[in-house]
């Protein structure tokens, strides 16, 4: 079989294994475990519906990253990786979802065959993919390791987008037009809400022209009326029905690269008190948006969303976006920069986030947000060219 082409260039992956590496120097790791299927995207290229077992990247100090997994899905890892950048090692099925034993051993077992049994060993303890089970295993497996938490190290490395991964957000954003246009277009009373749905998904994995859509990490979040109140419901089989506002809250993918965005449908006379919400929000939203310059902070944003929001009365309570890339179920959001008024990290060319001040009633919500690329100079750059109002359909 020829050799796989993963999506981004050598070079690329000799950037992303330098700056770990330089962190994992920082940290005094001898050893980097990376579970996050988005960290080993990242770092190898693997690409596969396999992390509901445990898999994961390991990345020592020196020589190639070793892909660890089920060894069924070694053959994923054939298909989607280089081989002569990075090694592949599988474990047999005797070891999944057993109650005798755990993967985490085997784990161990090739940590030792690299020398690394009593190395300092950094694991993503906060992770979704990570149980404490297996830390419990990992820990008892490698007595003389000393095994450290180090989640998110390989996240912040990911912070600061490269030229080749910008052009796959370009793409994503593309594939995100195309499909809140379409919920916007196709949303109408008596449409039912899972027909919706059906059409929003389709059209995200059709993609746009070439261009073809991965599943994203999130599924459309489209809840109408009181539902809206909820940021995170997703749909049902009701119609949809006059007197009612349904955000959809969305996101193109392509090859694993997010770029989610928010608008609001209402469908008849909107009432005085969405009105004056989105006269607030899209004037937060500029504001942060001006606010979103290198050298300022992701706390910048925030504040000047907040000043917009304290104008009119709205007290919204929450953060209002995350830095966004490539990412896997169940997040899109990369799990580092958080927009808020406390989070005070420096923002740097090439930083990708999804602003997005939703404001969240007691029996309505409005969404209203922008996917922001983080400019050279002057404001953030908007992936998306979509207009910044609530959509109304009489």
């Amino acid at each position: 079989m020829a050799d796989a082409i993963p999506p981004f260039s050598a070079a690329e992956y000799d950037r992303r294994l330098h700056l770990t590496r330089a962190a994992m120097d920082r940290a005094g790791l001898d050893v980097m475990i990376a579970t996050d299927p988005s960290n080993q995207a990242w770092l190898t290229g693997y690409d596969g519906w396999s992390f509901y077992v445990h898999q994961a990247v390991i990345l020592p100090k020196n020589g190639k990253p070793v892909w660890w997994g089920r060894r069924m899905d070694a053959q994923g890892a054939l298909r989607t990786v280089a081989t002569d950048r990075t090694d592949i090692v599988g474990y047999p099925d005797q070891f999944v979802q057993s109650t005798t034993r755990h993967p985490m051993q085997h784990l161990a077992g090739v940590l030792s065959d690299l020398g690394l049994s009593k190395a300092r060993i950094g694991v993503e303890m906060e992770n979704y993919y990570y149980s404490a089970k297996a830390h419990q295993e990992l820990v008892a497996a490698l007595p003389e390791a000393t095994v450290s938490d180090a989640t998110a190290l390989v996240n912040w490395q990911r912070a600061v987008k490269s030229d080749e991964e910008l052009a796959f957000m370009r793409k994503a954003a593309r594939i995100s037009e195309k499909i809140q246009t379409y919920a916007l277009e196709t949303a109408r009373p008596g449409l039912r809400k899972n027909e919706l749905a059906a059409g929003i998904v389709s059209a995200g994995i059709v993609g746009v022209d070439e261009d073809w859509g991965d599943y994203p990490a999130i599924v459309p979040l489209m809840p109408s009326g009181a539902d809206a109140a909820a940021s995170h419901l997703t749909w049902n089989g009701a119609p949809m029905k006059r007197g009612e506002a349904t955000f959809f809250e969305l996101a193109g993918c392509y090859r694993r690269y997010h770029v989610p965005v928010s608008r609001t449908v209402f469908l008849g006379q909107p009432h005085d008190a969405i009105l004056r919400a989105e006269t607030a929000l899209v004037e937060g939203l500029e504001a942060g948006i001006d606010a979103a310059r290198p050298g300022n902070t992701a706390g910048d944003i925030a504040r000047a969303l907040g000043a917009a929001m304290e104008r009119a009365g709205i007290d919204r309570g929450a953060r209002c976006g995350y830095s966004i890339g490539l990412s896997y179920p169940p997040d899109w959001g990369e799990r580092t920069i958080s927009l808020r008024d406390e989070d005070e990290t420096v923002l740097r060319p090439g930083m990708c986030f999804h602003f997005m001040p939703g404001i969240w009633m007691d029996d309505w919500g409005l969404e209203i947000t922008e996917p922001i690329l983080i400019a050279e100079d002057g404001p953030a750059q908007p992936f998306c060219n979509l207009p910044r109002k609530l959509v109304v359909k009489g």
